[in-house]
Formats: C-alpha cells, structure tokens, sequence
C-alpha cells in the first residue's frame, strides 16, 4: 500500500509519504494537531488534496496528476471512529445486516466467523443502549468488516472508554490483528495501545513523518524518544518456554532469555514484552550478588541526550542477538563508567511488562 497526501490549511500543512505493508496494523501517532486524522480522512476520500495518491492492494484509489480519485462510498474500506455510530432502534443483529446489505455481502460471508473473533454472539438480540461502551465498539468493527473491506482505518477507537473497558476490547483487536488478511491504519494517543497492537509504527509530527518502520525500530532509536513522553522503551517478541516451580516463567528469544511473573500462556506461546528504559541499568560487568534476575550481555550502538533532565539514553545492540535494548542513565553514571560506542556491557532489566 503507498500513499501520498498534500493539503494546505491557514497556518498548516500535511505533506506526508507512506509506503505501509499491506498486512498487518500500521499505527498512526503523534501529538495532537499533527495530522494523523486528517491522513486518515484522506485514504478515506473525506478529504481530497490538491496532490495526492492512494494505491490499496493494487489498484489505485487515487491519482490526483491522472484525475483519479474515488469517493468514499466506492472504496472498499472499513471505518471505526471514537463512537461507534450503531443505529439506535436496531438489534446489534440488524445493525451487522445493514452493513452487509449496503456492502452487497448478500450471503454473510464472514459473518459467523466474525460472531466468535469479536465475542459478540451473545449480543444479537440487544440494542445498542443496552451495551457496554466496550461492546459497542466491538460491534461497530464487525459491521466494519462485514462489508469485506480492503482496508481497514481505525481512528482513536478506544479513547472514548475508560480503562476497564479498553482493556476489554484490546484482546479482541490482537484476534483481529493476528487473524486479518488487509492492511489496518490505527490511529492513536496511547502509546500502551500501540506497542500492544501495532506491526509498523508511523510518527507525525506537524504534518510531516518523522519516522516510518517496524515497531520495534522505530521504538529503539533513542533520537525519536521525545515523541514517547518519558515511556522511551522497546518492544521485544518472545517464545514462552516454561513454566518454573518458583512461579517465574522463562521467556526465550534470539539472543537470550527473560524471567517473568504472571504469565500465564501456554509454552510455546508467543509474548509481546515492553521493556522501558528507565527499568535498565548497565554495568561493566556481571554481578552475582544482585536482586536483578536478568541481565543480558549487549554492546553500546549510541548515546544520545535523555528524555529527563540529567540524563542520557543508551541503544544497545545483545551480543548474541539482533535486538536493540534503551537504557535510561544519568550522565554522571555515563561519565563515571565511561560509557562509549563500541563497549560491550551487561544490561540489567528490572522490569518486563507483557504486553500480550
């Protein structure tokens, strides 16, 4: 999928280039004002700029040099904003029909398959003011994607929830996510709800990208941490191999092995990890007399300036791996353990957060 958009607005401007795979989640984010939106609106067709081009899976859905451009209501998209819009005097079970029915899906197709991906199955008979703000949305996504999109363009779906509810649904998008053959453009203000969720990671910053990648790249490179607000941390993908008796669990992946609690998935399963940089410390060495269960052996990529006063961020690179871990340090202790390029060091975690 590759689009192009160029919008002019009093005191604005959206220029912005995207190549994204054509599978998997690809997040939008960014502070606010800085033109996720407005680009999902125009892979939308919602808004037309005066330079612009859209190709999904193929086929052009815009071209603006060779006067191309479809409306809304002929591109095979689905949409999913803050509220879920469900047509208030209609079963949940009539809602998904309507959708299908204006889609042409005449034989619902998909449409059992998608009762059981979104949990919704106990919800037919039930009209929208009698459920959750959690189950609505999840509605609102199936009649989505029960009218067969190309893609799909997700905008802030979770912000209008509280907590309990979004951590609800999260589950159901990481089904959707895992499950899903088209490309999802998801646009966001969490960053929980991003490295939980998202494959390719998109930062907008007035109206321009600034960084366009897989998840993990771009999280790790510590020049784009003021983006993330004091969270700068990495995404690390892991093979749950065992279950300790001390009720520790043993996560594997290449290039070394983590020590959790909590995780309760099956071995063999596979475990998004967060792991923060302010939760690393670095030492010349490995100690055995430390509380801290895992450290890990990396050399030092770069050293930039910290998202804290005070302080540096560390990438490193494992030694037996291709992973790239941030460290959050003081620059005394920078200074202290002359910290440079190219010096291998033990990285100690404090903490693992699971993701999924």
């Amino acid at each position: 999928m590759e689009g192009y958009f160029l919008i002019d607005y009093p005191g604005f401007t959206l220029d912005v280039k995207l190549p994204l795979p054509e599978k998997g989640v690809t997040a939008l984010f960014g502070p606010s004002g800085s033109g996720k939106t407005t680009v999902l609106r125009c892979m939308a067709g919602l808004e037309r700029s005066k330079e612009g081009f859209l190709s999904v899976a193929g086929e052009v859905w815009q071209d603006e040099r060779r006067g191309i451009f479809l409306p809304t209501h002929k591109r095979p998209l689905g949409l999913v904003f803050q509220e879920a819009s469900l047509f208030p005097h209609l079963s949940v079970q009539k809602n998904l029909q309507y959708g299908m029915k204006r889609a042409g899906n005449v034989q619902a197709e998909g449409f059992e398959t998608m009762l059981d991906l979104l949990g919704i199955r106990t919800l037919l008979d039930r009209t929208p003011d009698n459920l959750s703000g959690g189950e609505r949305q999840r509605v609102a996504i199936a009649r989505a994607l029960l009218t067969r999109p190309r893609l799909l363009l997700m905008d802030e779906p979770l912000a209008a929830l509280d907590m309990k509810r979004k951590l609800e649904i999260l589950p159901y998008l990481e089904r959707l996510r895992d499950e899903l053959s088209i490309p999802v453009v998801y646009v966001s203000h969490s960053l929980d709800e991003v490295t939980r969720l998202a494959d390719q990671l998109v930062l907008i910053e007035n109206g321009r990208v600034t960084a366009n990648g897989p998840l993990a790249d771009v999280l790790a490179q510590p020049d784009l941490s003021v983006f993330f607000a004091g969270e700068t941390g990495t995404v690390l993908e892991t093979t749950v191999a065992a279950h300790e008796a001390d009720g520790l669990t043993r996560l594997e992946f290449p290039g070394g092995k983590l020590y959790v609690a909590g995780a309760t998935h099956a071995p063999g399963s596979r475990l998004r990890c967060r792991i923060r940089a302010s939760d690393v410390s670095l030492a010349l060495s490995v100690h055995p007399d430390t509380s801290i269960l895992n450290t890990l052996s990396a050399t030092v990529v770069a050293i930039t300036d910290g998202d804290t006063p005070g302080h540096v961020l560390v990438q490193l690179q494992l030694t037996d791996g291709e992973f790239l871990l941030l460290a959050r340090i003081t620059e005394r202790s920078r200074q202290a353990l002359a910290i440079k390029p190219g010096l291998i060091v033990i990285a100690q975690v404090k903490s693992v957060a699971i993701l999924r």
